[in-house]
């Protein structure tokens, strides 16, 4: 078994078991941890393949992400933040060993002069990476692209429509209403006639 394929297998199982460790695990910091591996791993075994373009964003895109995914779980869910940080050190070991596989995939996957791995075929000088991956999508891949951009769109319209519905359970505030009211929708006048207070009656001997 050459390394290179060796190398496939082990960053293959990672991302599996990190895949299954988002949806399994209980803790929102564990499965955002998790979630952070499967990236990185997968942006591994792109490098691999030579896709450079599809390595680096997702790195910088979903990657740089996650921690907006985080505070979001963390809004809807109530999570006590006090409790998250007196347990800092209940997550370090996590922690550590998700950095520390992220360490041996950058060092297999950009080490492989050192490694003994076979040098892929050289490529022409004005080859380019992203160039050839959009020649490739808009060419033989153009209906699945598209049919992805619609269920992207699809699904975005839907979160934003969830967002904006109204609950009966609710109070929202209108400004549009708010501007509209007059002095005689917040204040009424009541005319009440003064009356003199009667004298203490004597008390009969």
């Amino acid at each position: 078994m050459q390394f290179l394929t060796l190398v496939f297998y082990v960053f293959s199982s990672i991302l599996v078991l990190a895949s299954l460790r988002v949806i399994t695990a209980r803790n929102p910091v564990h499965s955002a941890l998790s979630l952070v591996l499967a990236f990185f791993t997968a942006a591994g075994l792109w490098l691999l393949l030579e896709a450079e373009f599809l390595a680096i964003t997702l790195v910088l895109v979903y990657i740089g992400a996650v921690m907006v995914l985080f505070l979001f779980v963390v809004m809807m869910l109530d999570i006590n933040l006090v409790e998250l940080r007196k347990g800092f050190w209940n997550y370090l070991p996590a922690g550590l060993l998700v950095g520390g596989l992220m360490i041996l995939e950058m060092v297999m996957v950009l080490g492989r002069n050192d490694l003994g791995l076979a040098e892929p075929a050289p490529l022409a000088a004005d080859y380019s990476n992203t160039k050839a991956l959009g020649r490739l999508l808009y060419t033989a891949y153009v209906y699945p692209f598209e049919l992805a951009a619609v269920l992207l769109l699809v699904a975005m319209i839907a979160a934003i429509a969830l967002t904006h519905r109204k609950r009966g359970d609710k109070k929202r505030i209108d400004p549009g209403e708010q501007v509209k009211v007059k002095r005689a929708d917040r204040i009424f006048m009541v005319n009440i006639k003064s009356q003199k207070p009667e004298a203490p009656k004597e008390d009969e001997e």
